[in-house]
């Protein structure tokens, strides 16, 4: 129905003459979002204008509405209100055009106007510095849709379990500003989800202690996890390492993408590594390396193999870690093998 009723519908010249004028490509947002076209009413020139108030020149403008067309159906009110919305933690109208620029579509959503500005506020209060906000605004708009009370619950029930787990009044409020940096989707969860993932961990034999340990290790993504999945994984885990329940809980400790990634993801991980002719004992020996994607596995060995280092008959140490903390082993290995078998300054021992 919707489709026959595009087609029957002829787009808006005046939306188009408007939009060749500012130089857009109409052949582009005709392949993307033809319905923006089709639409009777569109605010093309007072759009532009307000961007180009904001600093924008007549290519930035261009850009924008080839990537967010619907920019030209919200009325310029709407938009001002936006405007001074983000201008609450930009600092200038600088950076606030050149985060539009970036994300178009986080800035033209304004269905949600006063839920993003009680969350901006309540942001604010909480200690979240204005451009941890801003991040937010343009990489996880969906937190600022949500009614405030929403996330306002969520944060008292994560500094409840904190300060029930063991943690301190003292540190709550960094460990809380600490947790939403790294993963704001953390408010897009119930109180209960919370709650119940915590109690299985609880129920799994992990100290309170441990259980924060995890928190802060996964950076709240446990939260995105159900009992069932992490049932799964731990169960798939103590199979593949024949290991006990303690040991068990040590491993996850040590690596808690046992307990994060889903039983497909770990499979395809311990083949990959088993292919290459890396031993179980050798994975259950250094378990982070299953962190790595096989892709990334089989280009770093490759590059430990051409300077003649043995994966197979070292240990996995050398596998791990970001991009920049291999490249900093593989160059420790690389000037050892390079380095000549005697000290040239050393003195030379003779007998008469």
């Amino acid at each position: 129905t919707y489709t026959t009723d595009i087609k029957s519908r002829e787009e808006n010249k005046k939306t188009i003459e408007s939009l060749y004028r500012l130089s857009v490509d109409i052949k582009k947002i005709r392949r993307l979002k033809e319905w923006v076209l089709l639409q009777e009413v569109a605010y093309v020139k007072e759009i532009a204008s307000i961007l180009q108030e904001m600093g924008a020149d007549e290519a930035a403008i261009a850009n924008i509405l080839e990537r967010c067309p619907e920019a030209i159906l919200h009325s310029p009110a709407e938009i001002n209100a936006q405007r001074a919305l983000w201008q609450l933690v930009c600092q200038n109208e600088k950076q606030l055009i050149k985060l539009i620029e970036q994300f178009p579509e986080s800035f033209f959503t304004t269905g949600y106007h006063e839920n993003q500005k009680a969350n901006i506020l309540f942001f604010q209060e909480l200690g979240l510095k204005n451009n941890i906000i801003t991040r937010f605004l343009t990489s996880a708009p969906n937190i600022f849709y949500n009614p405030v009370e929403k996330n306002k619950e969520v944060i008292e029930t994560l500094q409840r379990n904190y300060l029930s787990l063991g943690g301190s009044d003292a540190n709550m409020k960094i460990w809380i500003l600490k947790l939403l940096s790294q993963n704001p989707f953390i408010l897009l969860n119930t109180s209960t989800t919370i709650q119940e993932n915590l109690e299985f961990l609880q129920k799994s034999d992990f100290s309170d202690q441990e259980v924060l340990q995890l928190l802060s290790r996964l950076k709240g993504f446990i939260f995105q996890l159900t009992p069932t999945t992490m049932q799964k994984t731990m169960l798939f885990s103590k199979n593949v390492f024949k290991c006990s329940d303690r040991e068990l809980k040590q491993l996850v400790l040590k690596c808690p993408a046992l307990l994060y990634y889903s039983v497909p993801i770990l499979e395809e991980r311990l083949k990959g590594l088993l292919k290459e002719g890396i031993s179980i004992a050798q994975i259950r020996e250094t378990p982070m390396v299953l962190e790595l994607t096989t892709q990334i596995v089989q280009y770093r060995i490759k590059k430990l193999s051409a300077l003649g280092y043995n994966i197979k008959s070292g240990n996995l140490e050398s596998l791990n870690g970001t991009k920049k903390d291999f490249e900093v082993n593989y160059g420790k290995i690389q000037s050892k093998k390079e380095r000549p078998m005697f000290n040239p300054v050393a003195p030379i021992n003779t007998q008469d």
